[in-house]
């Protein structure tokens, strides 16, 4: 009869020793770390038993990392993401000989034992205290599903990963106590599941599902016994016994896996003989994780995607938890990019802009009416080689862009809105000389702005009187200037908010009179967004790349939706659709028209020629352009874009024609509706167009691909300052 202590139970030393029996003896602290066994006496401590005690059963499993699949509007897939490589499959879905194999390998006695296996430890300490060291582990499969849990727990983070991975005793503890747990709860058969699933096979492959796509190109139902018995040798050292990059070595461990499945009765032995005679035929897949390997130039939107899934609260309270499940992974992700869309915009852009030219261009299509990104590319490869970037000059600097890009006069049409919304007509003439200074003072949001400075047109035979219809089409300086002096700043701010064109950095408007040539910075995205409100009758709705996401479970998950608001009347709009229906028909962005359909649009260049633009739009598509040097140290002067030179680049010859070519494949095969629009009496109709600013160099034949020409250096202005009131926005 067992001794026991004072009150009841068990003594101290009877504790110890049934604590050595069932948790030290048992793997606690010999199976792996596989300790002398007068070192494992240690372990019958006070500390250690009541420790034991005090471990959790409770063992929190958190859900597997897998990779999210990210698709374009029709399903076609753009790209896999994931921290980890892996699809979970079941039992039933995981070849009967990778079952054997990694039995027979790691653990031959699984079925026998509970969650330690007593014998298989006294073989490994009696094993080691022979050879003097550590030649053979006793982990049974449940422990090692355990110690797996811990890592998958730890993620990326280095320091959690040591912790989970650390050679300790007290490890070893908790170890075996959550394999006792986990024994009872799941069973043998859920926990040869979990671990096939969990386990890392190398080549950055988690999960056997992973793993038989990395090496074979095939689903792990598929696996035959000699590819079975190769990955379950990989387990225990999957850079040891890669067969990549060591066939022979994964030769010997295969076969010793085979023989292994052979003495245990799991196939025959002739069946061993013949696997292990077969060379090792492998159909390998190379890991394509990341919106690097993102199709039709898509890894520009891809990463967008991300940045709008981390940045959403939809998809958790916090950054970290929604950082965390987009490690988790599991996802089916169904954008908005329309793949004619996509394709077309890249086709235009890869024949007017070379990737290896000096100056680099970005385009966006989006939707009127749904804010859906329809389309989203660049000249410059999605990567980190040469001639490539992962900035996307598409959009704003907390969604991925760069500092943005001064829209130049495009940014008239605000003000123009602005201006009608206000009472002008559109019938209002300006004297616009070639040069004027800013009228002073000008009313802001909160005061007034004086100043001194001045501005000109393009061209000095640009000299009014102009009404607003063709000072638009011609892109008239001065008489935007006159304009927004009139209305006052803070309407042409506020209009800028309700279109939802904001700056790029994430600063305020500045609010200097400047701001109607267009000299603060933004994104094509921000541009092409804001114009959609023109199409759709003066109601912005915000972009949106998101239509659905599933989990790993199947589960729909909530997604973030377009938000639409008024941002000016339809008879606003329809006065601005007139305008810029101009622009295109007879002004300066002739270059940029569509055929057999509406379309309306505007130029722009910046001061110094650091950026050119054209934004335009049809009633189902609006778009914006931009072409110059990310970095704003190139001026647009005496150079070759896309094999063309140029001795200026206008907004008209170079981003107008990359909008006509992107937008008329976009549309192709779909609907032409009309822009509505208004009459507008122009008093100054019968005038000839004359050379207006952003008309441009006459159409040049395009060479082939040769030099780029001189690279004249050039500074940066501040927007909004002196060096740039003075300069000269013209189209």
């Amino acid at each position: 009869m067992p001794k026991k202590r004072d009150g009841g139970g068990l003594s101290k030393t009877q504790q110890a020793a049934k604590f050595l029996g069932v948790s030290v003896l048992a793997g606690a602290v010999l199976a792996g770390l596989a300790l002398p066994a007068a070192g494992a006496l240690g372990l019958t401590a006070k500390g250690s038993v009541e420790g034991f005690d005090d471990i959790p059963t409770n063992l929190k499993t958190p859900p597997l990392s897998q990779r999210t699949r990210i698709l374009d509007a029709k399903g076609g897939e753009i790209a896999k993401v994931y921290s980890r490589d892996r699809t979970v499959v079941g039992l039933k879905d995981m070849s009967p000989y990778i079952q054997k194999a990694i039995v027979a390998i790691e653990d031959a006695r699984f079925y026998e034992h509970g969650a330690v296996d007593l014998k298989g430890i006294l073989r490994a300490v009696n094993k080691n205290a022979q050879s003097g060291g550590v030649s053979q582990g006793a982990s049974t499969l449940t422990q090692q599903y355990v110690k797996n849990v811990f890592i998958e727990e730890a993620g990326d983070d280095p320091d959690k990963v040591a912790q989970a991975t650390q050679q300790t005793i007290g490890r070893k503890i908790k170890e075996l106590k959550y394999a006792i747990q986990v024994e009872k709860e799941l069973g043998k058969q859920k926990i040869l599941q979990n671990y096939l699933n969990i386990t890392f096979f190398g080549q950055q492959a988690y999960g056997i599902e992973a793993a038989a796509q990395r090496y074979f190109s095939k689903h792990a139902k598929d696996l035959n016994l000699e590819e079975s018995a190769l990955l379950a040798g990989l387990v225990q050292s999957p850079s040891r016994y890669d067969p990549v990059n060591d066939p022979q070595e994964a030769t010997r461990r295969r076969n010793t896996v085979l023989q292994r499945m052979a003495d245990l009765k799991d196939v025959t032995q002739a069946q061993a003989d013949a696997a292990a005679k077969k060379p090792i035929k492998l159909a390998v897949s190379r890991p394509k994780n990341g919106c690097i390997t993102a199709t039709d130039g898509a890894g520009f939107f891809c990463d967008y995607i991300r940045k709008v899934f981390l940045g959403d609260r939809s998809f958790g309270k916090t950054r970290k938890i929604r950082a965390q499940r987009w490690n988790e992974g599991g996802m089916t992700i169904r954008t908005t990019l329309d793949p004619q869309t996509q394709k077309s915009i890249q086709a235009s852009l890869g024949d007017h802009v070379y990737d290896d030219d000096p100056v680099a261009g970005a385009a966006t299509i989006v939707e009127p009416g749904t804010g859906r990104i329809l389309g989203m590319g660049q000249s410059r490869p999605y990567g980190f080689g040469e001639n490539q970037t992962v900035i996307n000059l598409s959009v704003d600097h907390r969604m991925g862009g760069g500092a943005g890009y001064q829209p130049g006069s495009t940014f008239k049409p605000v003000i123009a809105a602005a201006a009608l919304e206000q009472g002008t007509s559109p019938e209002q003439e300006y004297p616009s000389p070639y040069r004027m200074p800013y009228p002073s003072p000008v009313q802001t949001c909160d005061g007034e702005w004086q100043g001194t400075d001045s501005t000109q047109n393009e061209n000095k035979e640009e000299v009014g009187p102009y009404a607003m219809k063709e000072a638009t089409a011609k892109s008239v300086n001065t008489y935007f200037v006159q304009l927004i002096s009139d209305i006052g700043i803070c309407p042409a701010v506020n209009m800028a908010q309700k279109m939802g064109i904001e700056r790029a950095d994430g600063k305020p408007l500045q609010q200097v009179p400047s701001m109607t040539l267009g000299v603060q910075e933004m994104s094509p995205l921000t541009m092409a967004a804001g114009y959609a409100a023109f199409a759709n009758g003066g109601e912005y709705c915000s972009p949106v790349a998101i239509e659905s996401i599933t989990d790993a479970r199947g589960r729909a998950l909530k997604v973030p939706q377009t938000s639409c608001r008024s941002a000016m009347s339809k008879k606003t709009a329809d006065t601005i659709n007139t305008l810029l229906k101009g622009v295109v028909e007879d002004g300066t962005g002739r270059e940029a028209g569509l055929k057999g359909r509406d379309s309306a649009g505007k130029t722009g260049t910046s001061d110094s020629r650091y950026a050119a633009w054209f934004v335009g739009y049809t009633p189902n598509a609006a778009g914006a352009v931009w072409v110059g040097d990310p970095q704003h140290k190139r001026k647009m002067y005496d150079i070759t874009i896309g094999g063309v030179p140029h001795d200026k680049v206008y907004g008209a010859d170079t981003p107008g024609p990359i909008w006509r070519d992107a937008m008329t494949g976009a549309l192709d095969g779909r609907p032409a509706p009309a822009l509505p629009t208004v009459p507008i009496d122009d008093p100054a109709k019968d005038k000839s167009p004359g050379d207006e600013g952003d008309k441009g160099a006459p159409a040049k034949h395009k060479p082939g691909r040769g030099g780029h020409g001189k690279k004249p250096g050039g500074g940066w202005s501040i927007p909004g300052f002196p060096d740039i009131l003075g300069g000269g926005n013209g189209g």
